[in-house]
């Protein structure tokens, strides 16, 4: 992958700022670059210091081939959802963890895009953008490279980066659209559970009733402004309407064997082409029986 930039005023004195503005390149990444001397000017190789002038070119090559050993391939009937030279986007089924563990040594997520990436020969590290629990369901980003990765994380960061949720709960909600703001801490003597408590971090999620079902059930859409472990779970539970299925922060159920939590929309800006990207998947089948 290239990148080049074409100076056309005098703001730029040396070829770091450039990088930095108008690739927004981290300090990691580009002592990555400067090391194995990928940062070009006019196809000539430079330096970081470098003087930059008008009309030069300055390049940068994200073309590092990456060891990624420590994760086993496996095949996998992968939902792909969109992929270009940049970016693959799934469709992550229910009941699949998206990393590797002592639990999931060789059957997550990550597993397979491994072997698919071995597959297309694509010598890179494994980097899934967004984290969905191995019982969420919907769409999730691997990008392909660090650059990538880098600019998509900084959109989380800048509220650029939406994700919608479909949610079933337990229950009828009073106001059909609401906010919920409580700050989210691990449960004391808990490696895995949330919970509300006031010395957590600032958690605000956004919530609209789509439709009130039988079973005193509901279909809610969930907009995070924060991304919090476990947000949309811990703060369900918080209001009293636990998403149905859940057994960490509500009770099993006999209409469903998982939460019922499904990751249905992402929008961002494309960092490369700067297109305004959205993708929408319906709800998996078993969410679908609930809801018809």
């Amino acid at each position: 992958m290239r990148l080049d930039y074409k100076i056309i005023n005098s703001k730029y004195e040396n070829v770091k700022q450039v990088l930095k503005i108008e690739f927004g390149i981290s300090d990691r990444l580009l002592l990555r670059l400067k090391n194995n001397k990928k940062i070009f000017v006019n196809d000539n190789i430079a330096f970081v210091n470098d003087k930059v002038k008008l009309n030069d070119t300055i390049s940068v090559l994200i073309d590092f081939e990456e060891d990624n050993s420590n994760i086993v391939p496996t095949k996998m009937d992968l939902q792909i959802v969109y992929e270009d030279d940049f970016m693959l986007i799934l469709n992550k089924p229910a009941g699949i963890a998206i990393h590797p563990s002592c639990m999931h040594f060789d059957t997550s997520l990550s597993n397979g895009v491994k072997y698919y990436f071995d597959s297309i020969n694509l010598k890179k590290k494994i980097r899934p953008i967004n984290r969905l629990d191995k019982d969420t369901s919907g769409l999730v980003i691997f990008a392909k490279n660090e650059y990538i990765q880098e600019c998509l994380v900084n959109q989380m960061k800048n509220k650029l980066f939406k994700k919608e949720y479909l949610a079933i709960l337990n229950g009828i909600l009073e106001k059909n659209k609401g906010t919920i703001n409580a700050p989210i801490a691990r449960e004391n003597n808990s490696i895995i559970k949330r919970c509300v408590r006031d010395d957590g971090d600032v958690s605000i999620t956004h919530y609209e009733v789509i439709k009130n079902l039988d079973n005193n059930l509901c279909l809610v859409r969930f907009m995070l402004e924060t991304g919090r472990t476990h947000q949309i779970r811990v703060h369900s539970a918080y209001i009293g309407h636990s998403i149905v299925g859940d057994t960490l922060y509500g009770f099993s159920s006999n209409l469903i064997s998982r939460q019922a939590l499904h990751s249905y929309k992402l929008e961002f800006i494309h960092p490369i082409s700067k297109e305004k990207m959205c993708f929408e998947i319906e709800l998996p089948d078993d969410m679908k029986l609930l809801v018809e």
